[in-house]
């Protein structure tokens, strides 16, 4: 038998309390056990929740229950989750999180406080929500040289691309949009300004190459910038634009990751993956392209996702499963300023100018475009020479164009 505690009672921690209680019979026959929830950890009381009387406002009461052996934390953030995560694998009990900020950030020396007390910590929902993309890449993978890791991983920001894209919508518009139907936060910054993919990719890199990288390591762009003008333009060469975060094995062993805007062609799957969806497609030596794809937050399919930890934290009680990376490092990342691409480049100046500036490029065209705008995709070229290139010009929007 295994008795959990959750800590915090939000959209995850009540979709897990759900989700145990519906499955407990399909859960005790998986684990060859039950599978109990003790406590929940919150500020408030719940009065007219059928789990009001699990809830518990100490944590002091689940660190120093020696019936608890999981704790799951869904409280979010870096700080007091951090804290009670220290404390809970320190008392000797397996940690289960959704908590990507948490992993993104203190992953590595969590994981060895685990290890150090002989203990699980797990984490499959804290990328992708209900999206199995943790254990596959660790495990199912293995023989693979990873190259790359690719991915839409941000379903807001991903849903507001998509009304721009089908609707037109300016982004404001689809920003408020996605707020009414419960899929942006009232302050959606760390959403649409990236960070929310940083994170995430962060903790796909540090799996895929096995070394810490930390959000810092990754330099970052939103989806504010984005115009419906950008939209037409991508629209004219068959392309679509997408918020991708990627981390790249380059040829010296060292890791370029970063998150910004891309025109993917039209045939790529990433170009279909639309509304709240997310995918992410890893690159193998091996195998090639292997595409994720699914709801990337919610609650059951994120609360779906954790209580799979959950079990296998239960199976595995004596002997603990270490899904972890090592140690980070200014020697793991380089910036990605050496990484080619094609660029997207709208800018008022004329084309001459552009021409003259950026060599080979492709004109685009769009609708009602004003006389001195100009957009462009440019021949492959490294960010630091497209940099150099446009140093004299003021420019809107650019884009890495995401090539076969």
């Amino acid at each position: 038998m295994s008795k959990v505690a959750i800590l915090g009672f939000g959209v995850v921690g009540s979709g897990v309390a759900e989700v145990l209680k519906r499955n407990g019979a399909h859960i005790g026959e998986k684990v060859h056990g039950s599978v109990e929830l003790k406590y929940i950890l919150d500020l408030k009381d719940f009065p007219d929740s059928p789990f009001g009387e699990k809830i518990v406002h100490d944590f002091a009461v689940i660190e120093g229950d020696p019936e608890v052996d999981i704790v799951v934390e869904t409280i979010g953030g870096a700080r007091i989750a951090k804290e009670y995560t220290q404390r809970a694998l320190a008392a000797g009990k397996s940690v289960v999180t959704s908590n990507k900020e948490l992993v993104a950030k203190h992953g590595y020396e969590l994981m060895e406080l685990a290890r150090e007390h002989g203990v699980s910590y797990l984490y499959e929902a804290s990328v992708g929500g209900g999206i199995p993309i943790i254990r596959p890449l660790k495990q199912c993978l293995a023989a693979n040289e990873i190259t790359e890791v690719c991915g839409i991983l941000n379903g807001t920001t991903n849903y507001i691309l998509t009304r721009m894209i089908r609707a037109g919508l300016s982004f404001d518009a689809a920003l408020k949009e996605a707020q009414q139907n419960g899929y942006a936060e009232a302050d959606p910054t760390a959403d649409i300004e990236g960070h929310d993919a940083c994170r995430k990719i962060c903790i796909l890199a540090s799996l895929a190459f096995g070394r810490h990288i930390y959000p810092e390591q990754v330099p970052t762009a939103g989806i504010t910038g984005v115009t419906l003008s950008d939209v037409a333009y991508a629209d004219s060469c068959g392309r679509k634009i997408k918020l991708l975060g990627r981390a790249i094995r380059g040829e010296d062993g060292r890791i370029r990751a970063f998150v910004e805007p891309h025109l993917v062609r039209g045939e790529d799957p990433l170009a279909g993956v639309e509304d709240v969806f997310n995918a992410i497609t890893v690159r193998g030596n091996a195998i090639g392209d292997v595409m994720f794809y699914g709801r990337g937050a919610g609650k059951l399919p994120t609360a779906s996702a954790v209580v799979a930890d959950v079990m296998d934290a239960a199976r595995n009680k004596d002997r603990p499963k270490y899904i972890d990376w090592g140690p980070g490092g200014e020697d793991v990342t380089l910036p990605p300023d050496d990484v080619s691409s094609s660029w997207y480049v709208r800018a008022e100046v004329p084309a001459d100018r552009l021409r003259q500036l950026l060599g080979d490029v492709t004109l685009l065209a769009r609708a009602g475009a004003p006389g001195g705008e100009c957009a462009v995709l440019t021949a492959p070229m490294t960010r630091g020479e497209l940099d150099r290139r446009l140093s004299e010009v003021e420019t809107g929007s650019v884009f890495r164009v995401l090539e076969d």
